[in-house]
């Protein structure tokens, strides 16, 4: 007969911690957002980075990346709200695109752990999706409901995506008003010639390249949709602010039904 082991109280607390956390994100699951603003925060701190860094695997988030230490992590969780959208979380506590955090060099890799979490949209969809179908969104302060900074990773509305298309030759390398509105509004956007964002941070581009953006970063949603210019892949880079009269919230570009995943017959 093997001998009886005593619980380890270290194995138990931390079993605790983690059903304590698993509560909370059901409890979560049926209350607004609001109710909380540190939920997503919550979520990743006290259950997704413990259970990876155990080895257990992210859940509840979909995938969480540590390679660079838990400072300069990233969390995809899936989004309640939405077939197919993911949310791009970094492990380190910032609050949101006004954090002087996000254009420091060792920013979390938000937009390019977003860009990779397509494969998980385009899963949750069953069919492979473009470039041009996918893009990541982040709300001012002014226009979120979450105190720790997300990016919304999904579908663009079809509207949206038809109308990139016809002014996509229109863009440079800097930012400038558009023409046309989307959702709406009337943003201002640039090119970015790049694959994956590893090379590239959107958030110092809008500092740098919007007058007066560095010094009320908090105003701004930023937005990325993918594309091509002459056959070499890229993103056009879309930004927004906050007024009394609206904007600040990109993520209206976004379908979260994903209906340009399902073209008509």
């Amino acid at each position: 007969m093997g001998q009886f082991l005593a619980p380890n109280p270290l194995k138990r607390w931390r079993r605790l911690q983690r059903c304590a956390a698993a509560s909370a994100l059901l409890f979560w699951a049926h209350l607004p957002v609001r109710a909380d603003p540190s939920a997503l925060w919550r979520i990743v701190h006290d259950a997704c980075v413990p259970h990876a860094e155990a080895g257990e695997g992210p859940k509840p988030c979909e995938a969480v990346d540590l390679s660079e230490g838990e400072a300069e992590g990233v969390a995809i969780l899936k989004d309640l709200v939405g077939v197919a959208q993911m949310l791009a979380i970094p492990t380190r506590r910032i609050s949101g695109i006004e954090d002087p955090q996000m254009i420091a060099p060792d920013a979390p890799p938000v937009f390019a752990d977003g860009w990779q979490a397509k494969a998980l949209v385009e899963r949750r969809l069953g069919r492979p999706l473009p470039r041009e179908a996918v893009a990541l969104a982040i709300n001012s302060k002014w226009a979120r409901s979450q105190d720790q900074l997300h990016v919304h990773v999904d579908c663009v509305a079809k509207p949206v995506a038809a109308a990139l298309a016809d002014y996509r030759l229109s863009l440079d390398d800097h930012w400038r008003a558009m023409t046309v509105p989307l959702a709406g509004r009337v943003y201002f956007a640039r090119r970015l010639e790049s694959a994956d964002f590893r090379d590239a941070s959107p958030f110092r581009l809008l500092a740098d390249g919007i007058e007066g953006a560095k010094a009320d970063m908090g105003a701004y949603s930023l937005a990325a949709v993918g594309a091509n210019f002459d056959g070499k892949p890229g993103f056009i880079l879309l930004a927004d602010s906050f007024s009394l009269e609206g904007g600040g919230h990109a993520e209206d570009i976004q379908d979260h039904g994903c209906d340009i995943a399902h073209p008509a017959p």
